[in-house]
Parts: C-alpha cells; structure tokens; sequence
C-alpha cells in the first residue's frame, strides 16, 4: 500500500522545533493569541498546515483501503490489536505485523495492511513534526477514555479511530466546552496542535473521546505523538 508523502519543504528539514519548549502555564494560555482554523482536506498534505499562522488542527478526510474498516468492525473485540511503542518511524511497519494478525484467525492479508497503513502514517507524522522517533499507542476502549474536551500535553498529537466513533473536537470560547462538536469520520486522520506546540499560539481547538460508555460500543484508536528525549522505552 502507497500514497504520496510528499509535503511542502519546510515540513521535512532542520532540528526539531519543540525540542526546547517550556511546559505551557494557566498564565502562558491565557495571554497568547488563540489558534481557531481547523484545516480539511483530502490529500495528506494537509496535515501540515498545522503549522500555517491560526491553524489549530488539521484534518486529511480519507478512508483506508477498501475493506480495511469493515474487516476490523467484524472482529472479536479481544482479537483488536493493543500495544505502545516508542521507535523509529522506519519500524513500526515491521514491528505491527504480526500484532495486527489478531489471534483465531487465518487471514493476515488485512492485519498486514492496517500495519502498513500506521506505519504510512508514522512517517507523515514524523516528517511533518520533524521528529526521529514516536511514541505509537494503538488503544482498545470500551468506555469514554478522556472524556473532557482538552488539550495534550505534547507538541501535536496525531489521532485516527480505525473502529467505532471517531474522536469529537470543537471550537473551544474561554476555556469553555465547544458550543459546537464535530467528529472525526471513522479512517480519517486528525492532527492537533497540543499544550507544547513551538510557537506563540494557543491552540483554541479541543477535544475528547466520543461517550460510548454503555452502549456496547468497542473502539480502535490509533495515537501518534513526538518521542520525548528522555524516553528510555527500548525501541
């Protein structure tokens, strides 16, 4: 499975900008200019724009590969890949395969392509945050996880929900819930500025898990942040 990786030049070169960022403060939000756009589009390079003036987060409406979705929707609950990861973007292909078989099963055709399409969108995310390793977290839930609209205390966060409801997001007014809450399509992938983007905005676009606590509802959510240096997990 391919798709173009190619992003403007500014994405792909040069140290890491958030490196030597300080922990945002209650103090630091309140006073910096607030980011509100939410950038869509069907290319992934409109996961960059991220880093355009006003640009909260960015949105690539997609769908993976033909039956990728519904085979994961099929699937025992117990049977969804759960793992965390801290590694090179070049490796989480290899190091997905044989979690993404799920267990009972013969088939690995589609387990091969969902770990192909994270490790695609592992290196997106790196180049785009100019970052060498990730941290990969691939959650099985069954409740509402973060339930409060919020920010991440990373730099970005980039998130696709593979099964079930995507994540909720909105336009956040004074630290107050969004007025307004959209979702993400299920296979679409969302890129969020966080409480330690590198730069002088405030990102005034929250968001939460979907509230699905009760309903018999089980997700698959991919989440992608930058590997903090003094991440000592084996890669």
């Amino acid at each position: 499975m391919t798709t173009d990786l190619r992003l403007p030049d500014t994405t792909l070169s040069g140290p890491s900008p958030y490196r030597q960022v300080a922990p945002s403060t209650t103090e630091d939000t309140a006073t910096r200019p607030r980011a509100q756009t939410v950038a869509q589009g069907g290319a992934p390079d409109v996961l960059a724009d991220t880093w355009s003036p006003g640009c909260a987060a960015a949105i690539w409406q997609r769908r993976p590969q033909a039956g990728l979705l519904e085979w994961l929707e099929a699937l025992p609950p117990e049977s969804l890949p759960e793992t965390r990861l801290v590694l090179r973007p070049d490796q989480v292909e290899s190091r997905l395969e044989a979690l993404c078989a799920p267990r009972g099963t013969t088939d690995a055709s589609y387990g091969s392509l969902l770990a192909g399409d994270i490790g695609i969108l592992a290196r997106l995310f790196a180049r785009i945050m100019k970052t060498d390793k990730v941290t990969l977290r691939l959650d099985v839930l069954h409740d509402n996880a973060c339930r409060k609209f919020h920010l991440d205390h990373v730099p970005a966060r980039l998130l696709c929900t593979y099964r079930g409801r995507g994540t909720e997001y909105g336009r956040s007014h004074a630290g107050e819930d969004p007025r307004e809450i959209r979702r993400l399509p299920t296979g679409a992938v969302g890129l969020f500025r966080g409480r330690l983007w590198p730069g002088p905005e405030h990102s005034g676009i929250v968001h939460r898990s979907p509230q699905i606590a009760g309903l018999g509802e089980t997700r698959l959510l991919l989440v992608i942040d930058p590997a903090k240096e003094d991440d000592e997990r084996p890669s």
